[in-house]
Order: structure tokens, then C-alpha cells, then sequence
């Protein structure tokens, strides 16, 4: 197999044209999959037999918690290219991914705890679900911070790395918690490798929100990049020859 445009999209200058392009493509899909996945879920979509509307939340916490999850595996890849490959993008991508992953993985726990309230009638219990959930934050404030603490960008990078491919042994803890235990969290909403147990009418907005979620992802992660490679080759030519033609396009 070649991989050479492999290595040729993982030069910074690649990057930040390439990600051009696909940027306006990728902001104009999620929007798309976002306005109608919302119109869908919060009007369009039954009220539950049991738990009436307060369902309704699960069209945030569950493309949340999926993106969460999602966003920590792609950081112990993209540790694992930057220790075994030495690609400094790679580095670029998992500093970057950090906080976003950070914030789905609050959002997704503030939002479990806002359904729990009325369905548990309390807003936490030590769930396996929920306590590996937040075991996954903390994960993610530790790469955070370890990036700001280290002022050596290599030995950040190596060090943020390892935590993530370290940590990454909690997902299959989190993903198999309601299996392996007796939680209350209830098993798992979405599941494409088998039949949904919600009508379509329900389930069909909850995966074109999860879609959503996933390009927000990509637009959000992309622009914090391109911004990251901006400083971070801010004295090479094309960098200062990209800068004046913003400048100029803005004038």
C-alpha cells in the first residue's frame, strides 16, 4: 500500500490547505444534520410511554457520550503515530482534541445527571457507567494539563501520549460497565450492529445527531489545528505568505 500521501497530508503546510478545503464542506453538513436532528428530536419525535419528555434529553447525552469516547480512542492514536512515527501533526491533533473531548464528556455527564434526577430521583449514584465516565474526565484534564505543565513541547508531547494510550483501557470499561455489573445505567440506546429498541421515528434523529456531533467534532477540531500550526510555524514563508493573504482578503 502507498502512504505517501500519508506523509505528504501530515506536512503542516498539506495540512492547513487540505483542511481548507474541507472545512466550508464539512461546516455546511453539520449544520444541516444539526438543524434537522434537533427539529426532529424535539418536535417531530412521540413523547415516551414512560418517561413522557424528559427523554428527549437523550438526543444530547448519548451523541455526547459517543463522541467522548470516540475522541479519547483518536488521542491514543494519534500518541501512539507521534511515539512510533515521530509526526509532530499527530501531536497537533491529540493537543487540540483534548479539550473538546473534555467538554462532550461533561456535557455527557451533566446531561446523564439532569435524566437521573427524575428517572433515579437523585442527580449522581457510583454507577459503573457514571464512574467510569468520570474516570474518562479526569483522563482527559490530565492531558490537558500535563500539555500546559511541561514547557519542553517534545517531552509534552510524549508525555500526553502515554497517558492516553495508557488510559485508553478504560473505554472497553465503560462501553461493557452495564454488561459486567449490576448498574442502573440502562444498556446501551444505539446500537448499529443490531435492531434499535425505540421506533424509527425516535431513533432515526438520535443517529443523524450522533452524525452532527461527529462533524461538529471535525469542524471545531480542524480550525483548532489549523490555528495550532499557524503559531507553531508562525516564521516559516508560507505561513507569513498565508497570513497576508488573509490580511488582504479582510482589508
Amino acid at each position: 500500500m502507498n502512504w505517501t500521501w500519508f506523509h505528504r497530508l501530515s506536512a503542516p503546510k498539506s495540512f492547513y490547505e487540505v483542511s481548507g478545503r474541507w472545512l466550508p464542506w464539512l461546516t455546511g453538513l453539520m449544520l444541516v444534520l444539526m438543524l434537522t436532528g434537533l427539529l426532529w428530536a424535539l418536535v417531530f419525535a412521540p413523547a415516551d410511554y414512560q418517561q413522557g419528555n424528559s427523554f428527549r434529553i437523550i438526543y444530547i447525552h448519548v451523541p455526547a457520550a459517543f463522541l467522548a469516547q470516540s475522541v479519547y480512542l483518536m488521542l491514543a492514536v494519534a500518541g501512539l503515530v507521534g511515539v512510533v512515527w515521530k509526526i509532530k501533526l499527530a501531536d497537533v491533533a491529540l493537543q487540540q482534541a483534548a479539550p473538546i473531548g473534555a467538554w462532550m464528556c461533561a456535557l455527557a455527564l451533566i446531561t446523564g445527571a439532569i435524566w437521573g434526577k427524575p428517572t433515579w430521583g437523585t442527580w449522581w449514584v457510583w454507577d459503573a457507567r457514571l464512574t467510569s465516565m468520570l474516570i474518562l474526565l479526569f483522563l482527559y484534564i490530565g492531558i490537558i494539563a500535563l500539555g500546559q505543565a511541561i514547557s519542553n513541547r517534545e517531552s509534552a508531547a510524549r508525555a500526553c501520549a502515554v497517558l492516553a494510550i495508557v488510559g485508553v483501557v478504560n473505554l472497553p470499561i465503560i462501553k461493557y460497565s452495564v454488561e459486567w455489573w449490576n448498574t442502573l445505567h440502562q444498556p446501551a440506546t444505539f446500537k448499529l450492529t443490531e435492531k434499535p429498541s425505540m421506533p424509527a421515528e425516535m431513533w432515526w434523529p438520535l443517529l443523524i445527531l450522533v452524525l452532527a456531533f461527529y462533524c461538529f467534532f471535525a469542524v471545531v477540531l480542524l480550525m483548532r489545528m489549523r490555528l495550532e500550526i499557524l503559531k507553531r510555524e508562525a516564521r516559516t514563508s508560507w505561513v507569513q505568505a498565508a497570513l497576508k493573504t488573509l490580511v488582504g482578503n479582510n482589508a
